[in-house]
């Protein structure tokens, strides 16, 4: 977790975010869960009550750190040819990532996840996105510590650097905002489930794309990408885009 107490102190060092927007994700996703039946962690929280929870790692606080959850998903995958003998409603996979950054501290870039970057060009490229801010409708995001949602959501490029925490102040990162991120909670309401996480992200995806998301439900989403990331210390991330169309 130290690690992740430096990384977020070069984060907004570098003037990406503010402590007052890192706290605000905590909030947001804390209290998207209160919707999804899954989540272990809902909360009706304030940004003062993040900011003044115990500190882990100088700035983290206990508050923007997710908590462990047990948890399982299952999903059924198939050829194309397959489809209508299974469903009416299918979810396409659209385009799919995987990289890896550095391995050592000393050389991987602090501040900025350079792995979901790298991971998102791919997954676009495959997808035939060109524009990611205009053609994804939604995004679920790694955020294992509040300020990494902001980093990833830069990386997969849905922002400029330093214009997500900007965006989250505008609503516009909110469940009715024009790019709903986290409504299933995220890993900080939902709970870090270890490896299955980014499963999650790709069956909430799943939901919300065939309009079955239940409370959370987002309306008229056509495209989403799922976005994870494996944790301290390691640098691997996963990028998925999936689309009802």
């Amino acid at each position: 977790t130290y690690v992740s107490g430096l990384e977020m102190a070069k984060f907004i060092h570098d003037g990406k975010a503010t402590r007052e927007q890192c706290a605000m994700v905590a909030v947001k996703n804390r209290k998207n869960a209160l919707d999804n039946p899954a989540a272990a962690y809902g909360a009706d929280l304030t940004i003062d009550n993040v900011l003044d929870s115990e500190p882990v790692s100088e700035p983290l606080r206990a508050l923007e750190i997710a908590q462990s959850a047990d948890g399982a998903v299952v999903m059924v995958l198939c050829s194309e040819k397959l489809v209508p003998s299974l469903t009416d409603k299918p979810v396409w996979v659209k385009g799919i990532g995987w990289a890896t950054d550095s391995p050592t501290l000393e050389s991987r870039s602090w501040g900025e996840a350079v792995s979901s970057r790298i991971a998102a060009d791919m997954a676009y490229k495959m997808a035939g996105i060109t524009c990611p801010p205009k053609e994804i409708d939604i995004a679920e995001v790694s955020d294992k510590y509040a300020y990494k949602e902001l980093q990833h959501l830069e990386a997969l490029r849905l922002f400029e650097p330093g214009r997500a925490g900007i965006a989250l102040e505008d609503g516009r990162t909110l469940k009715g905002g024009d790019l709903p991120v986290n409504v299933s909670g995220g890993d900080l309401g939902v709970g870090h489930l270890i490896e299955a996480s980014g499963a999650q992200k790709v069956a909430e995806l799943y939901l919300q794309l065939r309009g079955e998301a239940g409370r959370r439900q987002v309306d008229n989403v056509r495209v989403g990408v799922a976005q994870s990331w494996r944790g301290v210390p390691t640098t691997s991330a996963a990028v998925c885009v999936l689309s009802n169309e």
